[in-house]
Formats: structure tokens, C-alpha cells, sequence
């Protein structure tokens, strides 16, 4: 029967402990598989007696206000003489006056206004001190100037929990300064799907390591437990994160779901949490994934009976951004279930106002109960005293803060030129190319060699760690700059090359590529391939074939299948995410100079290096093991190794997928694709969380979807000549896909259309037809649809279609604002007819 071409609502399945099903949550349990308290912390009677008395004088609405933590982007420090709140964060965009490059002095102001609205009450209710907690994740990354140490997947390599616990000293002493007490660190994930897109956020696929690590980097933040200074001047809160099983999820699908056995999540995935715990661990924050089909936000084995009742954490647990909203019967709005699961702290960034009072409700209709909330409450109130809140003065007057010189200061950034030297990783070094002379002619090229935003990657100043430049970061180094000062210091000469040109036959060649910043689930991938957008290997292989030696920089958030860049490379070193001081490397790959000290690679593989694209979860102990380079592995200079050439063949097959069905995911275009604005004056690469056509007639902003920032608002502002928004970066063959009968979907929110409006293909030259947009949509619409359109409809000829430069194309001369999530090819279940409607000539030429 033909289906005529209407909407398919968009279905999302939430995999989550069933409120209504107590049982289940308990079925084929054993806990006996975790881990008695390996600490003796006991409690503090007087600081109890304290929490006893602050509780005995708190309303409900006070206590009630304790549970919901909000986003700056979405509160006013006023705001708060009403709603008696426990906490605040900055996310990943948010900052003072929505300015993720705002200086030091903007976020310490705000901090004191906070402060003063929350200390300014005049009712008689006791004044509970709020919390700011920040994703300091590695280092204070989101203050300009800060130090950005390595990302984690690089400290592994390191092998080094006291370098850890220094970086975690440092880091605290740098969020003071701008007037915050809680750092949303360390992230204790065991990764063990190398396609997550958070891979660079775990220290190793090996439990030892991450569980050495908790320990070094808590005390860091914090200082150790013996320590009369824990917790006060220059030390935060830390936060052990996420528990439990983010690193484990089936085929590494950010927010998805662990299968592992309850053997395995304790022993691997919690491995990091007795050794959390011993350090002094105050705040513990959940996992947005599953376990066995069960929302660990909704887990009350999970959270109270493993975590509080048999692990003995007495601070507080607090939930991940919006993430209450997946377990089932939840939404960002109301969920009674997470709190009784033992979730103490909301983290409701932009739905606190709504969830405060539907918890007020809950609390009174009895779905939350009495004990519950005191409970919640009273872990709060005895992190907040241990914490010395209640007798802290304003942000502004405590000590260090202010003092901007401490951001950036040449002692964290020695100790984060150490971690940049201690990660690094030398792969090969055949004929010793490495380390390079003395007074050599260097030739250094590569889209990451003068880069700050790829060497930092992900969470840097703004989420994603994109729209970032050189001026963002004051104090730091790149890999070029740090090159070329070696170099001249040895004597020698250096020369950059932004476009793989030359001028004179340089002693060597350093080319320095990887990742472009990605973080979470936007980092997600299908395969572990390196995506070469930038045509490295060929510059490369025509080194290679000029005689020049080549050292391959390879800067990345996972292991990756390089082979014919390693083919290509007679040296290779995995750098990972340096941060900012990425020139640090240099002093590993020249020769040093008379007097100077002689450095050389200690860093050891972390995470198993793949053989193939498809080999995305070799492990440590996996049976059978066969990585390309196992875990451990790594070359000092005087190895005299020589890695054989490595088979290449699976090359084609990753450009043949990656060029395949899916254009924009999740908001984010799909490399190579990409989004570009076109208006009446030109375009505008669609790169950051803000950006606008050169005349401003078309907007891009990031927005919330099913996740965090996970869609993409595009507006058009009606001025003269409209706009365009267009997915362009390769050339595509959809003759197979049309004959196949494949359909473009879109997922899409759309609340008014003019008539104007259109979608359509572009080809290399124009082509096809372009589709009214409003006659797609139904009449009536209510949020995000699902709209799947048979690119037959498009009317394309053979020739045309072998010749797509862009899948999509949305044009607008009227105002219209559009959500959009999704852009992919599909396949067309039954039949979906094209409809009759007006269909207007495609020009889709370049404006």
C-alpha cells in the first residue's frame, strides 16, 4: 500500500530501570562482587551535629532547593533570593555574559554576585553557601589564559601518579583565582571501545592505571586526607565521574549501554572508585549510560545499594547534564525515580525552575519521600561544611583570588611541558631518523603544526574546543613555535609550510596532523581509521619520494589505523592532546645542544593500538590479542626497532564508508562534509557554537535536541537576498542511491516556513528541482520530526547525480527558524510516493 510522504515522528528509546518494576532492578544481582570500604573515614560528630541543626531550621522549599544544580547560561545571581538553590555550573558554552572568552576578572565578578544573592537573606531561614562546580577536566580549560594540561588519554602514557597529583595542585589553584569551588574531575572511565567519543577522557583501558591515577589527581584537587589544608586555600572539590559504565558501552556509544557482567563493572569500569574513595572523594557523579538496560541515573542498586551502602561514600551524588530526563517515566522537567534511585544533586542546567517546584510537588504528594530528601540534604550540607563554605568570605576575598598571574604561571606550565614529554609515545624510528641533528635545515608542515585548537582539542574554552585561535591562548606554545626555537637554538634553521610547499631541500620534514577537536558524542565514530581530509599522506609520500626524512606528529584522542601514514613516515610519534604547550615536544625530537639536558621518550602505550579500522575493542588480556602495538608499548630513542612495512588495503574501503549515508549528525557535520552559510555577500563556515552569515541574514546557534547541544538552530532573519544553508566538502555518486530508492532524511524542527522556502540537492553544476519546504511538512506540527524525502523526488538526471557537491541545500528569502539534528541517506520502507505539490526550478548554482 503507497504511504504518501508525510513526517515519520522521531522515536527515541530510553534504556532505563522501570519505576513501576521495583524487581528489576535487582534481578541477577550480586553484592558480593564489589568492593568493601577499603578507607576508615569516619564521620565527624561535631560536624554532623552541625548538619542536625542547619536541617532541624530548613523549610521544605530550602531543602528541596539543595537538590537542583543550574546552568549559568540559564540563571540570574538574582534568581536566587527566590529559589534557594544548591548549586550552579558553567557548561561546556556557558560563561559570563555568554562570552566563553570572557577574562579572568568576568567570571570572579560573577562569582561574587552570586555569592551576594545568596547571602543576602532577610527571612530567617538559614543561608546554605552555593556551590559552583566547573569542567576543569584538564586544567582550568575554560578561562582564557589558563594552563591547559594534556587530555588524559596522554597523562596515561605518562605512567607517572605523582606528575598527576602536581597537575591536579596546579589546576586547583587556577580555579580559585577566578572564584569556583568544584571541579567535575577526574573522569575515572575505563574505555574499552576505542570509537567512544570520550576515549581521550579516560587515562587507560587498563583498571590499574585509572585506579592509581583517582587517587593522585582527588588528592590534587583536594589535598590528601592527613592534610590540614584539604580543602582550603588554592584547593577545590573534586568529582570522581561517571559512575559507573561510560567507558564500557556496547560498540562505544556515548550515553548507550554496558552488557558487561556485574564481575566486569565492578573489577574494570569501578575499578578507580575504591582508590576515589580512600583519597577523601566528596562528590561522585553518575553515569548518563546504561547498565544492562538500566539507566544508571535510575538505579537504585546501583547508586544507594553498591555505591553508599556497600562502597560507604558519605558525600553527595550528583546526576550528569539533564540526564535524569533518560530514565524512563523522566523528563528534564520532573523525576521523582532518580532521586529515590539515590541521585542527590540534580544537575538541571536549563530545566531548574520547572524541576524545583515538580520536586516541591513530589516531595508533598510523597513520591520523594521524607527520609529520601533529609538523606540527599544532609550529604550536601556535610560536603558544603567539610568544605569550609559556611565561613568562606566572597569568591573575591579568598585566598589567590585574582591573582591572574597564578593563570598560565611558568611553573604550571613546566609541570604541563613535562606531561607533554612524558606522554608522547615514539611508534618508529627507522634508520633513527629521531632524535634530529643539530643545526639541520627543518622543514615543518601539517593543519596541526601552528594550531593551538587541534592541540587542545575538546573542552577548551568552548565545548567542542572549536572557534578558538592563537590570541585564546597567551600562555602557551605551539608545536611549530616550539620547533622553531629549538631549532635556531641548536643552530639550525626552521621553516613552516602551510601548504606543503618549500623553498631549498630542508635536512628533514616534520608534519604534525590528527583529530580536529571533537568532545563526547560528537566524537563518536564508526570505525577507528584515521579520516586524512587534508591529503597528508600524499604530502608524505612526495617527501618520501624527494629523499627528505619524515617525522610524523600525530595528534589524536584514541588510538587510530595509520598504516599508510606510518608507511609513509620513517619516524611517528602518537602526541595525543598536548594542550597548550605543545611546543614542549620539540626538545624529544632534536638532538640537544651543548649543556642542555638530554630528553627521550618514556611515554608507553596506554590504550593497544589497532591493526585494522574494525579492530575497535582490543583490550589488555582480550583472548586473542593482536594489536598492531600492544599495550606497554613504546621506543627510546636508542631502540634500533624497524617496523616493517604495514598492509594498507583496508584504506579503501574507510573512504568508501566515510563517504557513504551520513551527512550531519547530532548537529555536527560529518567530516568531510560540512555546514557553510551563504548570503548575499558571501559564506561563512559554520564552525563553533555562534556564528552568522557575512549580512547576517542566516544565524547558527547550537541547541538541545535528546542531549546536550546535540542539534544545531539555524535562523534566517528575512533581510534582503535570503540565505543559504548547505552541507558541501566532497563530491558524491547517488546514481546507486536514487535506482536503490533512498530517501534524504532529515530530523528537524520547523515552527514556521515561509513560502519561500526550499530543500534541495546541489550537483556540480544546476540541477534537479528544488522542493517546497512547507509542502513537505504537515500542516500541523509539534517539535522535531522526522522527514524522509525519495531523492527520486529531486528529479536528477544520471549525469547530475554522479556529481552531487551537496546533499543538502536549504534556501530562504522570508524569516524561518529551523532545528536540525540529523541529515543522512535512508532507505524507504514500502512505498513513499512523491507527492503532488508545487515544485519550484533548482538554482542551485554558487550565489
Amino acid at each position: 500500500m503507497a504511504t504518501s510522504l508525510l513526517p515519520l515522528l522521531a522515536a527515541t528509546s530510553m534504556l532505563a530501570c522501570d519505576p513501576a518494576l521495583p524487581e528489576r532492578d535487582s534481578l541477577v544481582r550480586d553484592i558480593e562482587q564489589w568492593p568493601a570500604p577499603t578507607h576508615h573515614r569516619s564521620l565527624d560528630p561535631a560536624l554532623e551535629a552541625r548538619v542536625d541543626a542547619l536541617l532541624a531550621e530548613m523549610s521544605v522549599e530550602d531543602r528541596v532547593g539543595q537538590l537542583i544544580q543550574a546552568d549559568i547560561g540559564s540563571i540570574e545571581p538574582e534568581d536566587l533570593r527566590e529559589y534557594r538553590l544548591g548549586a550552579i555550573l558553567n557548561g561546556g558554552n556557558s560563561a559570563p555574559n555568554d562570552d566563553v572568552r570572557a577574562s579572568p576578572a568576568q567570571w570572579l565578578a560573577l562569582a561574587d554576585q552570586f555569592f551576594a544573592a545568596t547571602n543576602s537573606r532577610e527571612d530567617g531561614r538559614p543561608v546554605i553557601p552555593l556551590l559552583w562546580g566547573t569542567d576543569a577536566v584538564h586544567g582550568h580549560n575554560n578561562v582564557v589564559g589558563a594552563t591547559v594540561f594534556p587530555h588524559n588519554i596522554g597523562l596515561g602514557a605518562a605512567r607517572a601518579p605523582t606528575l598527576i597529583r602536581r597537575i591536579g595542585e596546579a589546576t586547583a589553584l587556577e580555579i580559585v583565582v577566578t572564584g569556583q569551588e568544584w571541579s567535575f574531575a577526574p573522569t575515572l572511565a575505563v574505555a574499552r571501545d576505542d570509537r567512544w567519543g570520550r576515549t581521550y577522557e579516560s587515562y587507560s583501558e587498563d583498571p590499574s592505571i585509572v585506579a592509581a591515577y583517582a587517587e593522585a589527581m582527588i588528592e590534587g584537587l583536594q589535598g590528601a586526607l592527613s592534610d590540614p589544608n584539604r580543602l582550603r586555600r588554592g584547593r577545590v572539590l573534586a568529582t570522581a565521574k561517571h559512575f559507573i559504565g561510560d567507558g564500557g558501552t556496547h560498540e562505544g556509544i556515548d550515553q548507550g549501554n554496558a552488557i558487561a557482567t556485574e564481575r566486569e563493572l565492578a573489577l574494570i569500569h569501578g575499578a578507580g572508585y575504591p582508590r576515589a574513595l580512600a583519597a577523601g572523594a566528596e562528590v561522585i557523579m553518575a553515569s548518563f549510560s546504561s547498565w544492562q538496560g538500566c539507566k544508571v541515573h535510575g538505579s537504585r542498586y546501583l547508586l544507594t545499594s553498591v555505591l553508599k551502602e556497600r562502597m560507604g561514600f558519605d558525600g553527595f551524588l550528583v546526576g550528569d547534564w539533564n540526564a535524569h530526563a533518560q530514565v524512563a517515566g523522566c523528563s528534564p522537567q520532573e523525576c521523582p525515580h532518580a532521586i529515590m534511585a539515590g541521585i542527590d544533586m540534580f544537575m538541571a542546567p536549563n530545566s531548574w525552575r520547572t524541576l524545583y517546584h515538580s520536586t516541591l510537588r513530589n516531595v508533598r504528594d510523597g513520591e520523594i519521600t521524607e527520609e529520601r530528601l533529609e538523606d540527599a540534604v544532609r550529604r550536601i550540607l556535610r560536603v558544603k561544611l567539610r568544605a569550609g563554605l559556611f565561613e568562606a568570605p566572597k569568591p573575591s576575598a579568598r585566598p589567590f583570588a585574582g591573582a591572574s598571574d597564578l593563570l598560565g604561571h611558568p611553573a604550571h606550565r613546566a609541570i604541563a611541558r613535562e606531561a607533554v614529554q612524558r606522554s608522547a609515545v615514539l611508534l618508529k624510528n627507522n634508520q633513527q631518523v629521531l632524535p634530529i641533528s643539530a643545526g639541520s635545515h627543518v622543514l615543518v608542515l601539517g593543519p596541526g603544526a601552528d594550531d593551538m585548537q587541534q592541540q587542545t582539542g575538546g573542552w577548551t574554552l568552548s565545548w567542542q574546543g572549536t572557534g578558538n585561535t592563537r590570541e585564546h591562548f597567551p600562555n602557551g606554545q605551539t608545536i611549530w613555535e616550539g620547533i622553531a626555537d629549538a631549532v635556531r637554538a641548536a643552530g639550525g634553521t626552521a621553516q613552516l609550510s602551510r601548504d606543503g610547499t618549500y623553498e631549498g631541500q630542508p635536512d628533514v620534514a616534520i608534519v604534525v596532523y590528527g583529530e580536529a577537536p571533537y568532545a563526547e558524542f560528537q566524537g563518536d565514530r564508526r570505525h577507528v581509521a584515521f579520516v586524512d581530509h587534508h591529503q597528508i599522506h600524499t604530502n608524505l609520500t612526495n617527501l618520501k619520494a624527494s629523499g627528505i626524512p619524515t617525522v610524523s606528529v600525530f595528534l589524536s584522542g584514541r588510538p587510530l589505523w595509520v598504516n599508510p601514514h606510518l608507511n609513509a613516515s620513517d619516524a611517528f610519534v602518537a602526541a595525543w592532546l598536548p594542550g597548550t604547550e605543545g611546543g614542549a615536544i620539540a626538545e624529544l625530537l632534536l638532538a640537544p645542544v651543548a649543556g642542555a639536558r638530554t630528553l627521550d621518550f618514556t611515554g608507553r602505550l596506554s590504550f593497544s593500538w589497532p591493526a585494522t579500522p574494525w579492530q575497535t575493542t582490543v583490550n589488555r588480556g582480550d583472548t586473542p590479542y593482536e594489536p598492531l602495538f600492544a599495550f606497554g608499548y613504546g621506543l627510546s630513542l636508542d631502540d634500533a626497532v624497524t617496523v616493517p612495512p604495514l598492509d594498507e588495503a583496508d584504506g579503501a574501503r574507510i573512504e568508501q564508508l566515510d563517504a557513504g549515508r551520513e551527512f550531519l549528525v547530532r548537529g555536527t557535520a560529518v567530516a568531510p562534509w560540512y555546514l557553510e552559510l551563504y548570503d548575499a555577500s558571501g559564506s561563512t563556515t559554520a564552525i563553533g557554537h555562534r556564528v552568522q552569515s557575512p549580512d547576517d541574514a542566516l544565524r547558527l546557534r547550537r541547541r538541545d535536541h535528546l542531549a546536550q547541544e546535540d542539534a544545531v538552530q539555524l535562523t534566517w532573519t528575512g533581510r534582503d537576498g535570503g540565505a543559504i544553508a548547505r552541507l558541501e566538502g566532497t563530491t558524491l555518486d547517488l546514481r546507486r542511491a536514487i535506482n536503490g530508492d533512498m530517501a534524504l532524511k532529515l530530523v528537524l524542527d520547523t515552527p514556521q516556513v515561509p513560502a519561500d522556502a526550499t530543500l534541495a540537492i546541489r550537483c556540480a553544476q544546476t540541477c534537479g528541482k528544488a522542493l517546497a519546504l512547507s509542502a513537505l511538512l504537515p500542516p500541523v506540527r509539534d517539535g522535531w520530526t522526522t522527514l524522509l524525502v525519495p531523492l527520486r523526488c529531486f528529479d536528477l538526471a544520471d549525469e547530475q547525480a554522479q556529481e552531487v557537491r551537496s546533499p543538502l541545500e536549504i534556501r530562504a528569502g522570508g524569516a524561518m527558524d529551523l532545528g536540525l539534528h540529523e541529515v543522512a541517506l535512508a532507505p524507504i520502507e514500502g512505498v513513499l510516493e512523491c507527492p503532488p505539490m508545487s515544485i519550484a526550478a533548482n538554482t542551485t548554482g554558487q550565489r
